[in-house]
């Protein structure tokens, strides 16, 4: 999602399946469809597409949706010339948002966007305003009844991950982008299941945003969410209840 926690975004991708399968299943063939057609459809040989099949298998996306969207982008179906824009924008109570979209209309998807913005509080931010505020890192979130930390320490930085961070619910593990393959690799090979596995926009710096402001902010966020060409929304929103 959204807000900064990545557990809130893992419970939130989670529960958006549920209320919208349909939508978040469509999205996610169109997104197969595009990498494989870029990129071929074998998995091993295309990044993309290997990044595309981790976020289906979080979301249970049955096998025979995913053989067909690859089926699709590789020469069995049309498919339309698509480009990847991002947005950056600033929300509500200074809250910075990446908004990561594949469109076969720049202008439509443009004009769209700055719609949402319009009605939500948001505008568009100068080239570097919002992605300074971001890092680019692999991502893997590990619940703790699923693997013993010390044990999952020893290989993931072995297998070249930057940091573990420790809490409660369980650890998130941060990679260089280029290391990230290698660490979930590693961490699938001990048998360990992982919540999420993606390459992402980590905030730097974090905005606490709580009552009003933070119905403010999710409206904008789950209106952008919701949007048929936008891929991935990042903000640097900590929601009340969320650590900072």
């Amino acid at each position: 999602m959204s807000g900064h926690s990545k557990w809130a975004k893992v419970k939130h991708f989670k529960g958006a399946i549920d209320a919208k399968r349909a939508r978040i299943f469509a999205k996610l063939s169109r997104e197969i469809a595009i990498a494989a057609k870029l990129g071929g459809g074998e998995p091993d040989m295309n990044p993309r597409l290997r990044m595309v099949l981790l976020k289906c298998r979080s979301a249970n996306m049955p096998s025979d949706n995913v053989e067909r969207a690859i089926k699709k982008g590789t020469g069995g179906g049309e498919l339309a010339a698509y480009e990847d824009l991002t947005y950056e924008v600033f929300g509500p109570h200074g809250v910075a948002v990446l908004v990561e979209c594949s469109t076969d209309s720049r202008n439509r998807t443009a004009a769209e966007i700055r719609r949402l913005l319009s009605e939500h509080g948001g505008t568009l931010a100068t080239a570097g305003g919002v992605t300074r505020l971001f890092q680019r890192k692999g991502q893997i979130i590990v619940a703790s009844d699923a693997a013993n930390e010390e044990r999952l320490l020893e290989i993931v930085l072995e297998a070249g991950a930057e940091d573990l961070k420790a809490e409660a619910e369980g650890c998130e593990i941060l990679t260089e982008p280029g290391q990230f393959e290698a660490v979930h690799r590693a961490i699938e090979a001990q048998g360990i299941k992982c919540e999420s596995a993606e390459v992402t926009f980590v905030p730097t710096l974090t905005v606490p945003v709580s009552g009003a402001a933070e119905a403010e902010v999710t409206r904008l966020l789950d209106a952008l969410e919701d949007h048929d060409d936008v891929k991935e929304v990042h903000s640097n929103a900590a929601f009340s209840g969320e650590e900072s």
